[in-house]
């Protein structure tokens, strides 16, 4: 951990070091009750052809991963928490699950193809940045996609990260917003949308 940036997540449940274990069963509860946990995955699986490559970036417990890997394609799950890495490996198992921290995102230095078909931050990660890493962890993104890929996020307003400041780090980093949604099921952004889904790919 030496001379890195933390987290506001890493922040948090050093605050509160329950709070891992509180989030992923609160995706187990939501599941075993038969609740929609796979919205943002459907989306991705739309964009996709099948057996593609995604990184699933800020995996969490693997609720994303975990689906497209079901639907037959080949993903890679990032996150900093090992106590979220953990319940992703015990609940979805057959994607690679790596514990990492997403400013300093390097697959190919562990051994791991970059180019990926796409990859998928959601669950509010942008948002869970260290402010300082946030153009980092962007141009990171870049790094890993394909020359066709692209990448899919999706946050809420009044987190810290206005979302003009976000397309502008993007742009920066060489992405282009192909799209702008509110919701993970397609619905139009409008000045008074209060989430954020964009999908770019290169400049």
């Amino acid at each position: 951990m030496s001379g890195r940036i933390p987290s506001q997540w890493e922040e948090l449940t050093a605050a509160d070091p329950a709070h891992s274990t509180w989030y992923v069963e609160r995706f187990r509860a939501l599941a075993a009750e038969g609740r929609d946990i796979a919205g943002e995955a459907r989306l991705v699986d739309a964009m996709l052809d099948r057996g593609s490559r995604v990184l699933d970036a800020g995996c969490g417990p693997g609720r994303v991963g975990g689906y497209l890997h079901g639907v037959g394609h080949v993903v890679v799950g990032v996150d900093v928490d090992p106590v979220l890495i953990a319940a992703a490996e015990q609940d979805y198992p057959g994607p690679q699950w790596i514990v990492g921290d997403l400013a300093e995102l390097d697959l190919p230095g562990s051994g791991i193809e970059a180019g990926f078909d796409a990859i998928v931050c959601a669950g509010n990660v942008m948002a869970f940045l260290a402010p300082s890493t946030r153009q980092a962890v962007l141009a990171g993104f870049a790094r890993h996609l394909a020359p066709t890929g692209r990448l899919v996020t999706g946050f809420g307003a009044d987190r810290g990260y206005e979302f003009p400041d976000f397309l502008a780090d993007a742009e920066n980093a060489g992405l282009a917003v192909d799209l702008q949604l509110s919701t993970w099921d397609l619905r139009p952004f409008t000045d008074e949308s209060d989430f954020l889904v964009a999908v770019f790919s290169h400049r």
